[in-house]
């Protein structure tokens, strides 16, 4: 979906649209799941990457401008781990029990007009 909304920076209102969002890569260079004692689940992913293409405008009382852009984030490391009750009657379930995701570097592309 588009991302739309103001900020209020100083003497004014910048408007902003995000638009056409497109995720076009995204790579999982490291990845490994494991059991843990006691029915859990351990999932790791190391050095992870993600690139997202969008349209994007800004308005203000002084200008606008609006143009393509390109967001690359790299070097995410997600540990997640996930647990399954033991001695149910019913179906199965899995909840998510701990998650820690650091981020690396994060690249933005701008090109527009004015």
């Amino acid at each position: 979906p588009d991302l739309t909304g103001y900020e209020k920076y100083g003497l004014g209102n910048v408007k902003y649209n995000i638009s056409r969002i497109h995720v076009t890569a995204v790579e999982f260079p490291s990845a490994s799941i494991s059991l843990l004692p006691g029915s859990g689940i351990k999932l790791v992913i190391g050095n992870a990457s993600l690139t997202i293409n969008m349209n994007w405008n800004i308005r203000t009382w002084m200008f606008k401008d609006s143009g393509r852009g390109a967001v690359h984030i790299s070097k995410v490391f997600v540990t997640a781990i996930f647990s399954t009750p033991l001695g149910n009657a019913g179906p199965t379930s899995i909840s998510l029990t701990s998650c820690r995701t650091p981020s690396g570097d994060i690249d933005i592309k701008l090109n527009g007009k004015t």
